[in-house]
């Protein structure tokens, strides 16, 4: 299982109808390109939330190579409709990282 995580601090003014957009917009689409089973959204706790709060979304897919299919054909829309909706209110970094247990 590989696990797509997205680390992203959204300002304070967009906080509320970020979050809303993430739940009912964003995180769907991902899932409906067919590359990712499910995803989870956590908020990181003992964090300096001066700027915003901070939150890590995670994307499960059952291989690299699905994973590998979304950051292909999928990533760069997806990154340019977050910006183009949200510009630079946020700021988000990525990591990828496979299941051991």
């Amino acid at each position: 299982m590989i696990v797509y995580n997205v680390t992203i601090k959204p300002e304070h003014a967009i906080h509320e109808a970020w979050i809303k957009w993430l739940k009912e917009e964003h995180i769907p689409e991902v899932i409906n390109t067919g590359c990712f089973e499910r995803a989870t959204i956590l908020r990181l706790l003992e964090t300096d939330e001066t700027e915003g709060p901070t939150y890590a979304i995670q994307y499960f897919a059952e291989s690299k190579s699905l994973y590998n299919r979304y950051i292909e054909k999928f990533a760069v829309e997806m990154r340019e409709k977050s910006f183009d909706k949200w510009g630079n209110k946020f700021i988000a970094f990525r990591s990828v990282m496979e299941v051991v247990h």
